[in-house]
């Protein structure tokens, strides 16, 4: 089907919670390439927003899905499932969490971790413990209760009013975190670095500050690690750059390959869910668990997190060799990189997609999370193109 019979379905048949999205329409993809309907060849450096990180057509990763397919599935959680219970020990081996539940999405799993931390104080006798606080400029999800979450008033104002206790103060203001904490905190939700807003890392002295805060207070530290995890910023997971560990943390994105999975990951104390308490009908199944496994064997077998850290520092290296009086502010971890530019970011965005590159934009910051098998070649491309562009 050629693209504008696509797009005259699409503007047909389909909510338009997109707007008007970039005119292409990609039918395959192998490595950091994706192809077009129409035959043009595209370089991914968003990743299907950090989703595929071990890129695309990835034998392992294929065959691996191919011979679930044929075997199962789907069963339901009412029975044992071989694959879920494989993927829950190699994640909790793998980090500092002790049991994980597994979701659809980044959403579920953030709101799975909102419950879990208001069932922990209940269980306690302590149902006024029921305020969580997070951070302006935050993306926590798209329901209702990881909307009220997110510290941005553009996704909260056509769906008020609000799910209730949600407490939104400054990033890496130690302060202000102070003050909000009361008799009925339950736990404090951060994303170690904001992607959504444009890639803003916390500080090492505030996430010191917020672990504090919460073993002073006996209430829970929860990592949205949706986007941050998974080798992203050069590390399986964010919160291992600074030794800070969460009670509770939240994956999804890159964790699936691009198999939906969310994943909810907690320490023994505070698993206090009991059966009929939570729970799925699609999370864990057969073919998500088995693509998250296969994700796991490809990203030791080719060093992929290992490379996002290498690659990473060489990007922002490059990047700062530019040297350009356009470029504001280079950003992240790993390759978790914002661009921020003196103007027209998305107009620099456009010109990269006229000659072949996938990026993001997030204001006046252009959006860098290339799939983690990327190579210094692939940067030195990319940052040559980017120079012509900006100039």
């Amino acid at each position: 089907m050629n693209l504008n019979k696509i797009i005259e379905l699409d503007k047909k048949y389909y909510m338009n919670t997109f707007g008007d999205r970039t005119a292409v329409c990609f039918d395959r993809g192998e490595g950091l390439c994706l192809y077009s309907t129409e035959g043009k060849k595209y370089i991914d450096f968003m990743g299907g927003i950090a989703v595929n990180a071990i890129g695309y057509s990835n034998s392992c990763f294929t065959q691996a899905l191919h011979s679930q397919i044929d075997k199962i599935i789907h069963t339901s959680n009412l029975y044992y499932i071989e694959n879920q219970a494989l993927l829950a020990q190699r994640l909790v081996e793998l980090s500092c969490a002790d049991k994980v539940f597994f979701a659809n999405s980044g959403a579920e799993a953030n709101e799975g971790a909102i419950k879990l931390a208001r069932m922990y104080f209940y269980k306690k006798g302590q149902g006024h413990k029921n305020e969580i606080i997070t951070l302006k400029n935050s993306f926590h999800g798209r329901t209702l209760a990881t909307v009220a979450a997110t510290g941005q008033e553009k996704y909260q104002k056509p769906y008020m009013p609000l799910t209730p206790s949600f407490i939104h103060v400054e990033p890496n203001d130690t302060e202000q975190l102070q003050n909000a904490v009361s008799e009925n905190t339950c736990a404090i939700l951060l994303e170690v670095v904001q992607g959504e807003s444009g890639v803003h890392p916390l500080t090492n002295a505030y996430l010191s500050a917020a672990r504090k805060l919460c073993d002073d207070n006996g209430i829970l530290l929860i990592y949205d690690e949706v986007q941050t995890g998974m080798g992203r910023t050069g590390t399986m997971f964010a919160y291992e750059h600074f030794c800070i560990e969460p009670d509770i943390f939240t994956l999804a994105k890159a964790l699936g390959g691009g198999v939906p999975i969310g994943a909810i990951c907690a320490k023994d104390f505070c698993c206090a869910f009991e059966p009929g308490e939570h729970g799925t009908t699609f999370g864990g199944n057969p073919l998500a668990c088995c693509a998250a496994l296969a994700v796991l064997d490809i990203f030791e077998k080719e060093r992929l997190v290992e490379n996002s850290y290498e690659m990473g520092n060489y990007f922002v290296k490059k990047l700062n060799e530019m040297n350009s009086d356009k470029i504001v502010q280079i950003r992240g971890r790993g390759l978790m990189i914002g661009i921020q530019l003196c103007e027209n970011a998305n107009e620099v965005n456009k010109k990269l997609f006229e000659r072949g590159y996938l990026c993001g934009t997030v204001g006046d910051t252009l959006r860098i999370l290339p799939p983690l098998i990327v190579t210094k070649k692939d940067i030195d491309s990319f940052i040559d193109v980017l120079e012509e562009v900006i100039a």
